[in-house]
């Protein structure tokens, strides 16, 4: 009776780790500490770069690709900045044109009493009690876009994230998120009253409120 030898399995290689561009470099000279982007947790295809995009936007323009989880700061009619983007169930809840009314740096986070309701654990948070402090476990992270319409507050916001894992995909909670290297990059092109559209998502649309 013959019997075959069989070839030892060979364990696969890992998977190399990528270089971390400088553009996501930990962040000098910042009030609390941004450090470097694990860019292992974030898909490539979701880092800042120049890209083509045809539109018939001014230049200047806030597009939020939210199906494909891309944010478009348009430079041209044909090009712009784009930024990976993690979208959560607020970021679902308003589409359309407003503008970007203000940005703060190294915002508070005061949830509105909405969420508070459903939510009894963010009761020290809440407007009554002045919102949470800025810092690393803030959830707006380094800075934040203030989106209003009709000169009405949307409470839709695009601001930063410590988690580069979200980026590129529909998390729990929050609106539209930037690793923080990228909302802070951002926070330094835009300028207050630019025109912001936001694309829905169709498969999202029984989330949208107006």
């Amino acid at each position: 009776m013959s019997t075959q030898t069989r070839a030892p399995r060979m364990a696969a290689a890992p998977a190399p780790v990528p270089e971390v561009p400088p553009m996501y470099y930990a962040v000098p000279g910042e009030r609390f500490p941004v450090p470097e982007v694990d860019v292992a947790k974030l898909d490539r295809r979701y880092w800042r770069r120049e890209v083509d995009y045809p539109n018939t936007e001014k230049p200047g323009t806030l597009i939020v690709d939210t199906p494909n989880r891309y944010l478009y700061h348009t430079q041209s009619r044909d090009r712009a900045t784009r930024y990976g983007i993690g979208v959560g169930r607020d970021g679902f809840s308003w589409a359309g044109r407003a503008r970007m009314a203000y940005r703060r740096k190294w915002p508070r986070w005061t949830p509105p009493d909405e969420m508070v309701a459903r939510r009894p654990d963010l009761e020290p948070y809440s407007i009554a009690n002045g919102g949470m402090d800025p810092g690393p476990y803030n959830p707006l992270g380094a800075r934040s876009l203030y989106i209003h319409k009709d000169g009405k507050d949307t409470l839709y916001r695009v601001h930063g994230t410590w988690d580069p894992a979200s980026i590129g995909k529909a998390v729990s909670s929050g609106c539209i998120r930037l690793i923080n290297q990228d909302v802070i990059y951002l926070h330094d092109q835009v300028r207050d009253g630019s025109t912001i559209v936001v694309i829905p998502d169709p498969a999202m649309s029984h989330l949208l409120v107006g």
